[in-house]
Parts: C-alpha cells; structure tokens; sequence
C-alpha cells in the first residue's frame, strides 16, 4: 500500500469539512460509509457534494467498452476529481494508465501508488524541469510522458536530466495545438523534433505526439469542426515523419481526446495509428466519467447527433448510457417573495463557469417529496443561490434540494470530500481529493 493511500485511509474527518455532522466524534473515510447518512436526512451538514456510485460504475464500463472497441487506450485526465481512489478504480476497469495537468498533481498520483503517467502541458522553464526532476528522483520505476513545444523546455528538461543518473526515462512528446498550448504548424513540430532527437539519451527520448481538440471549439460548431479536422489532420501527418526518422522498432504514443469531441479524434487518428504496428492511440477524457447537466449534456448529444458513439460498429446513444454522477445539496434558507427561494449553496460551493446548477428535486422531514421541474437558479452569491419558482410553490425554509451540476473539473475543486451515494441516496464511501 502506498504511503498516500495509507495516510488518506488513517485520517480523521470531522466537522470542518464539508456534509460531516457537527458535533460527531471524527471518522475516517471508511467509517463514513458504514453510517447510513443521508444528505437529506437531517444529520448531514450542507452544503455537500455526492457521487451517485452505480452511475458512476456504470459510466466507467461505458467508456471502457467505447475504447476497447475502438481499438485505443484511455489515461483519464485526474484533474477532473482529483482522487487517488477513483484514479485507482478507473485503472482497475482497464485505463492505461493516468493523466495529469501539472507537476503537482504527478506528485499526488505518484505517492499514491500510480506509476504511468502523462503530463499533459507544458510545464514552464529551468525551474520546472529542475522540480521535476527532483520528483522523479523519488521514483526510479516512474514512466511520465511530458508534452513539449518549445527548445527551452527541450533544453531544460535536457540539463536537468543530464546532471543526474538516478531519474527514470522521461518520454518527450511533440505538442500540437490551437487555442492554446502546442505548435501550430508541421514546419514548427519539425524544428521541435530535430531539436529533442539532437538531445536523445536512453533516458531522455521522443515518446510520441500529443494534441487537445478541446481547445479548439468556437461558439460557432462548423468553424470548431473545421479547427479540430485541421489538428487531428496536422497530427496524424506528423506521426510517418516521425517514424521515418527513428526507424520502426521504438513504441510511440498519439495522444488527443477529451470528453466532448473524443470521437473525432478516434475517426481521424485511428487509421494513421492503425498503420504504425508500434504505436498506440490513448485519449485522455475524464469529466465523461462523471457527465453533468450542462455543458457534458449539451456535448453528448452533440455527439449523438453526428452518430459518433460506436461500439462493435454499432451507433449507440451515448445521451441516454452516461447518467450524470454528480450532485449538490443544500437547504432552503429563506421565502423572501413568492416564486423565490434562497438556498445554502454558492459560487464556493458549485461551478458556474459553464452554466448554473439546475435543482431536480426537493427533499423534506428525512424524504423524497417532489420533482422540481420549472424550477431554476438564477444567481449565485458567495454562498447563496437564488431560485425562481411557481408563485404557488411549497417550498418551504429548512427543505433539502438535490442539485445537478454543470462541469464537474470547476465543481469538485471546491470540495475536499466526496461522499458516494448507493441507490438509496446512502453513503457509503467517501473519497478525499487533493486539489491542494
């Protein structure tokens, strides 16, 4: 067992994190999951955010089953929750290994046990290869694939890794990019590779080209389809000049895919990978795993609508198999005017930069009572949310709304635990992040 973990299963949680009863002796993350609390039940402080586990479970076979089909690999991106455990679970169902955003987060994943990662961006200069290096060195058994699209992080990386023989291999790959990081054009990419092959040691080597499509979307979809074709295309014909220069034998990685736009990326990478005997495509989508009601609902049927979700060749509708997993509660606090309500939940509490959360239904005495369909939040204060309701409501001060969220990576930052849900809305589990 990892000393992370170990630590993570040993601490003790009490009522200054979030959903913990005040007043309740401390608990550890296991013994929180042998309570039967509810987030409606009274007990439970809120706000809280929940992970309704079998939706959870079940997003995770769909996915995997998507890209074993495909013929791809999957590293899901660990931003999204930022859990160990979770990271773990999505290992254990078949993920090839796990994506991070920073050097950070590696160090997270890696002292929790996790010894195949990617790095997807750019990291800084001296100072951050300096710091990565002073990581590795910890874990000699590490396999971390960083992206690079410049000669100073090439050079950097390079001297770091030259003035120490206790580092394990870091695997280089050329960055392609629009609307954010990552090289522009092919003439670009091949200064970057003649510039990392120049540098080439056993322990320092080209491992493979990256892209995110993600960042290419505009607000008008023909323009974004048009942006993410120019990438995949620029990308899949990078990877024969590569091979060209490093010969057939040495495995590469292609690696694209968030959760919006996953399908293109394997419609237009597929056959440039499928053509190279040692290379392998791996996506990096992780909010999938979780869905929403907002900006996943809108991208999933977006890629219904294209017919993109294939599995054994078959379309399936990838809007009705994900389920969103996430949700946040919160009380009623106040009645001030007919057709409003307050509640204890706000911009510390839930996302809002792609869309507000959206109540779904109302809980009162310990119970289920009601759907709320019509109603809607409106705005958010630090610690308020406002919603518009039926003049005639019954919502009363002291009810419980279960809310579903939008964007899950800008949600479950806010939180430092995650209480999973069984069926009957009990937890039963309880995942510590670590966003730091």
């Amino acid at each position: 067992m990892s000393d992370l973990r170990a630590a993570n299963e040993n601490m003790l949680i009490d009522e200054r994190t979030r959903g913990f009863p005040p007043g309740h002796p401390p608990l550890s993350p296991a013994a929180i999951g042998q309570q039967g609390w509810k987030p409606y039940d009274g007990k439970m402080a809120l706000p809280l955010i929940s992970l309704d586990r079998q939706a959870f479970v079940g997003n995770v076979e769909l996915m995997m089953a998507y890209v074993k089909s495909n013929g791809a690999e999957i590293a899901p991106h660990a931003k999204t929750p930022m859990s160990t455990a979770l990271a773990d679970m999505l290992r254990s169902a078949g993920a090839w290994g796990t994506t991070v955003a920073d050097i950070r987060q590696a160090a997270v994943l890696l002292k929790a046990g996790q010894r195949r990662l990617i790095l997807a961006n750019e990291i800084g200069g001296a100072a951050a290869a300096c710091r990565l290096a002073a990581l590795l060195g910890h874990y000699p058994d590490a396999e971390l694939h960083v992206f690079v699209d410049s000669t100073a992080l090439i050079e950097a990386l390079a001297s770091a890794w030259l003035e120490r023989t206790d580092l394990p291999p870091l695997g280089l790959m050329v960055e392609f990019g629009a609307g954010r990081a990552g090289l522009r054009s092919a003439d670009a990419a091949a200064a970057i590779l003649d510039t990392i092959l120049a540098a080439e040691t056993p322990a320092f080597r080209l491992s493979g080209i990256a892209a995110y499509e993600g960042a290419a979307a505009t607000a008008d979809p023909e323009e974004t389809m048009h942006r993410i074709d120019a990438l995949m295309a620029m990308t899949a014909d990078f990877l024969p000049r590569i091979r060209a220069r490093i010969g057939s034998e040495r495995p590469l990685l292609v690696t694209s895919g968030g959760s919006v736009f996953f399908d293109i990326v394997v419609a237009r990478l597929a056959a440039a990978v499928a053509a190279d005997p040692v290379c392998r495509l791996v996506l990096r989508s992780g909010a999938i795993f979780f869905h929403d009601h907002g900006i996943y609902e809108r991208g999933l049927a977006g890629l219904d609508a294209r017919g993109g979700f294939r599995i054994g060749g078959e379309i399936v509708s990838a809007a009705a198999g994900f389920r969103p997993a996430l949700r946040v509660w919160a009380e009623v606090l106040s009645r001030p005017e007919p057709g409003l309500a307050i509640a204890g939940m706000g911009m510390r509490d839930v996302a809002m930069d792609q869309g507000l959360p959206r109540p779904l239904a109302l809980y009162r005495n310990g119970a289920y009572l009601a759907d709320l369909e019509g109603a809607r939040v409106f705005r958010l204060n630090d610690q308020h949310a406002f919603m518009a309701l039926a003049d005639d409501s019954d919502v009363a001060v002291g009810d419980v709304i279960e809310f579903g969220i939008s964007h899950p990576c800008t949600c479950l930052d806010r939180h430092a635990i995650l209480y999973g849900l069984d069926p009957d809305h009990s937890v039963t589990a309880a995942y510590l992040t670590s966003f730091g």
